[in-house]
């Protein structure tokens, strides 16, 4: 087998194709898997932010990977469902947990409307690249976090390689001009795709960092995060990304109000009465709102007020565009959609004249619906939209339980860090959609399986 193999990659060397280089790599990863699944999970959450997407590699794909982070998260998965198949691994307050079964109940109306698509291939490979995120990420990242441990360890390695992007961040945007705001739109590349994606990471990492300072750690472990979070408040400040810092706005409001013990049915029936007035009052709002002509700027100042521009803002009015352009489409097969993953290739044709951009094109060829609520309208109808919604309203009231009733102080941080880091992408998914990339995927399921790890832990203990 050696001389086979030495022959074979010295003709593979020689036409100059050095991806055979790689198998010994991926035979090793693959041993070390089968026997330490959770330390290769540990492995993809430290690289996510450090990988790169294929076609950076290789231009003309029809699809697209992030190296070295999915093709892991892939034999993860593969692994986990044929020991879980064994018996392996499976936890059954795990894996019939509330949470679980509205995360099994949105898989599920994925498929079925995957069969109905009208592009059944986009769709069943839309599926399967939320099955690669979902299964590693949320049900077996749930089972290792039984081991208190594991919890701070995935935490600590996303934020180490999130670090070196941000260092890498800001280090390129200094050759050309710090308080460039154009230069704020490429200078994570090849990292991260965007400034967006980008900001909305580096938001959901720092009530993380924050919650290092009171909870059992070393003094290592303080320092580190004395020195990490003035780096990521200048990551997410020359990020320019409004979402980001609207994000953890409302995540400090909330922060507040646990400080104060306030009820939590009362701000439901807070946000009920503001629901109502906003009905009632969203002619006077609306036309309030286009009065503010601010657009997007340098100035940090003006940069906060162009987010309530929806007169001129080409960025704010492309938004308003897609979500229009989902309702349309929402109109047309409000029960199944469109089918998951099509609504790029289908939006094209329910733009309104009326509402494109400087930025729009009549290809629809710009991605996706910038919203992971208004998204899921278009391509699984109502119920794609309500699964989803479903599984964050069950996901916030296991950590709003866990956080009053548990008594256990370390618990009660963490769950309460986690769910406020949740909380910036709930609220990020109203203005963008990232749930498709490992970026985001790793955090926002990760952090849902440590709520209902550590509400079952808590369980045991009671």
């Amino acid at each position: 087998m050696a001389i086979l193999f030495v022959i074979s990659n010295s003709i593979f060397v020689a036409n100059e194709n050095f991806y055979f280089l790689l198998i010994p790599f991926a035979l090793i990863i693959g041993i070390i898997a089968i026997r330490n699944l959770d330390k290769i999970l540990l492995l993809a959450v430290f690289l996510t932010p450090i990988s790169i997407l294929l076609h950076e590699y290789v231009k003309g794909l029809n699809f697209d990977v992030s190296l070295p982070a999915e093709p892991l998260l892939i034999l993860i998965m593969l692994i986990f469902v044929l020991k879980g198949l064994s018996g392996s691994y499976l936890n059954n307050k795990i894996m019939f947990h509330p949470v679980s079964l509205v995360v099994y109940a949105n898989l599920f109306w994925m498929f079925f409307t995957s069969i109905s698509s009208t592009m059944p291939l986009v769709s069943f490979k839309f599926l399967l690249s939320r099955l690669w995120f979902v299964v590693p990420l949320f049900f077996f990242t749930a089972h290792i976090f039984s081991d208190f441990k594991n919890i701070k360890r995935f935490s600590w390695l996303y934020i180490a390689s999130l670090t070196i992007v941000i260092i890498y961040t800001v280090s390129r945007h200094l050759s050309f001009g710090l308080f460039d705001k154009q230069a704020a739109h490429f200078v994570m590349s090849p990292f991260y795709k965007d400034h967006t994606s980008y900001g909305a990471a580096i938001a959901m990492f720092i009530p993380i960092i924050i919650s290092f300072f009171f909870i059992k750690t070393n003094k290592a472990g303080k320092i580190f995060a004395s020195v990490l979070l003035p780096v990521f408040i200048i990551g997410i400040t020359l990020s320019y990304t409004r979402a980001a810092w609207l994000s953890l706005l409302a995540s400090g409001i909330l922060l507040f109000v646990f400080l104060l013990k306030i009820k939590i049915r009362y701000l439901v029936i807070l946000g009920i009465i503001g629901g109502i007035m906003f009905f009632f009052f969203q002619f006077e709002i609306t036309d309030r709102l286009k009065k503010n002509k601010q657009d997007s700027s340098e100035e940090i100042e003006n940069h906060i007020s162009s987010m309530t521009n929806i007169a001129t803002d080409a960025s704010n009015l492309e938004r308003i565009n897609r979500w229009n352009s989902a309702f349309e489409m929402f109109k047309e097969k409000p029960v199944l959609g469109f089918g998951p993953g099509t609504y790029m290739f289908k939006y094209a044709g329910f733009q309104k004249n009326k509402d494109k951009t400087i930025i729009s094109t009549d290809f629809g060829d710009r991605g996706n619906a910038h919203s992971e609520y208004i998204g899921p309208l278009a391509e699984s109808g109502i119920f794609g939209t309500l699964s989803f919604l479903l599984i964050i309203i069950v996901t916030a009231y296991t950590a709003i339980n866990l956080i009053y009733k548990t008594d256990n102080k370390e618990i009660k941080i963490i769950t309460l860090a986690t769910f406020l880091s949740l909380i910036t992408y709930y609220v990020h998914g109203f203005l963008n959609n990232f749930l498709d990339t490992d970026k985001i995927s790793v955090p926002f399921w990760g952090f849902t399986a440590v709520i209902v790890a550590l509400d079952v832990l808590s369980e045991r203990s009671r």
